[in-house]
């Protein structure tokens, strides 16, 4: 069975379930607050809105998109839900616009921009998923081909640089290993030392370009003993 040359992950939501899902991926429309890619998985984003204690609620929104009020949003989403649940999409995002101060109030981004980047990636586990699917995606990977992965936010950037990373190093055994077992040789050439990012021409044109990072590897062997130590730990 014939391998293939190129892979590509581009890691951003579609158009789709931003504008005609109608979960609530996004509070440009008033929709019923949920964020479910797979409508069976467990907890919506209303769940955890009306249900997570307030420094759980704090410390996810600001761990999953560095808000820095997150501390204010969450006692405030707290405070509200005490007297109803919030259900919509136009109601967080009301709390969130005031629970800020005035002059963040009118940036560049919505005020709720973060907070929902941040529901919509612990509803559907973005970032556990994605380390074990560029792995398994690599060791699927013909030798001598490469690997492209498109992120958005600093988050999964992160993830993917320290894979590459590993990658790329002569040994990839832990620290704590007294001698190398891995074989002593790079699994990966990192293609783009630094992320390809768009141009301000693109930007213009697309304008959720913006965010978008683009990292490449040219495989050279597996990546069977980065397995063994765990992924996640990379």
């Amino acid at each position: 069975e014939r391998k293939p040359d190129l892979i590509l992950f581009d890691l951003g939501i579609s158009v789709f379930h931003y504008e005609k899902s109608g979960r609530g991926f996004s509070f440009r429309h008033d929709e019923k607050l949920d964020m479910r890619l797979n409508p069976n998985t467990k907890e919506s984003a209303a769940d955890i809105v009306n249900e997570m204690p307030e420094d759980e609620l704090a410390n996810m929104i600001y761990l999953y998109s560095d808000e820095k009020y997150s501390r204010r949003i969450a006692s405030a989403i707290v405070s509200a839900r005490k007297s109803q649940k919030i259900v919509s999409t136009k109601a967080l995002a009301d709390i969130i616009f005031n629970a800020v101060p005035s002059k963040y109030k009118y940036g560049n981004i919505h005020p709720a921009t973060r907070t929902f980047q941040a529901l919509r990636i612990l509803v559907n586990s973005e970032l556990k998923r994605l380390p074990q699917a560029i792995h398994a995606a690599f060791n699927v990977l013909a030798p001598g081909g490469k690997m492209g992965v498109i992120t958005f936010h600093s988050l999964e950037d992160r993830i993917v640089k320290n894979y590459f990373r590993n990658l790329g190093k002569q040994c990839v055994c832990p620290q704590e290993f007294p001698e190398c077992v891995c074989g002593g040789t790079p699994c990966a050439e990192i293609l783009t030392r630094k992320p390809i990012e768009p141009s301000e021409e693109e930007i213009k044109t697309n304008s959720p370009s913006r965010s978008a990072k683009l990292r490449v590897v040219r495989k050279l062997r597996d990546a069977d003993k980065l397995r063994l130590y765990g992924v996640e730990a990379l």
